[in-house]
């Protein structure tokens, strides 16, 4: 069956939201393809000059709370790890070298995500690599192609206004955060959603912010 549609979520290991994201992508109807970019979500931070969630302390622990709590109600396996956050750059950059697949970026989610690894650990690295069946990573994660993919991407999701983790992009319009996911699947439902009345007059909510013109 041809999939005219297609969702794009970007996504960054290091977001439980992103990974409780990637739990439910069943969700999405079978005609809709689903295609998985990988982005630093680090460097979206810093383009936009935002504080990470868990930057902010006391955002830090109700974070942890509330993903602990929403995957006990979702019935998704869950753990946060013990060091948090942590670099992603290896995870993300495996990703890419073995395309971004479903399967792959499910993997590397669940391991580090579900199990008393430390993700900065080479136990935890090595169980990713074992249970993919990759090999030599280190030539893998370090090629110039693949460094610069991440980096491309990334530079995509920026200018195409993305400014979190997870974002998911369809007909040019952006649902971010894991709460989102109910947003898109309205509107693969009602595809006029964002044209009735009480939607239309939100883009033009003056910016109580900006000094008002004379």
């Amino acid at each position: 069956m041809s999939k005219d549609r297609q969702v794009e979520i970007f996504f960054d290991f290091i977001s439980p939201f992103s990974y409780l994201l990637h739990e439910q992508l069943h969700r999405i109807p079978s005609d809709v393809e689903v295609k998985l970019t990988p982005v630093l979500f680090a460097a979206l931070l810093k383009h936009w000059g935002h504080l990470g969630p868990v930057e902010i302390e006391q955002k830090r622990l109700f974070t942890y709370r509330h993903t602990t709590w929403l995957a006990e109600k979702l019935g998704i396996p869950f753990r946060t790890p013990d060091t948090h956050p942590f670099n992603p750059l290896p995870y993300l950059r495996l990703s890419i070298a073995l395309d971004n697949t479903h399967e792959v970026v499910s993997e590397i989610f669940r391991v580090i995500w579900t199990n008393e690894f430390d993700p900065t650990s080479e136990e935890c690295w090595n169980t990713v690599c074992s249970n993919l069946s990759v090999h030599d990573t280190h030539t893998l994660i370090s090629a110039p192609a693949v460094k610069e993919s991440l980096r491309s991407k990334t530079d995509f999701a920026i200018e195409q206004g993305v400014y979190g983790v997870p974002t998911l992009r369809y007909n040019n319009e952006l649902f971010w955060g894991l709460d989102s996911l109910e947003v898109l699947l309205d509107y693969l439902e009602t595809p006029e959603l964002f044209n009735r009345e009480a939607m239309t007059r939100l883009k033009h909510i003056k910016d109580g912010t900006k000094p008002a013109n004379d």
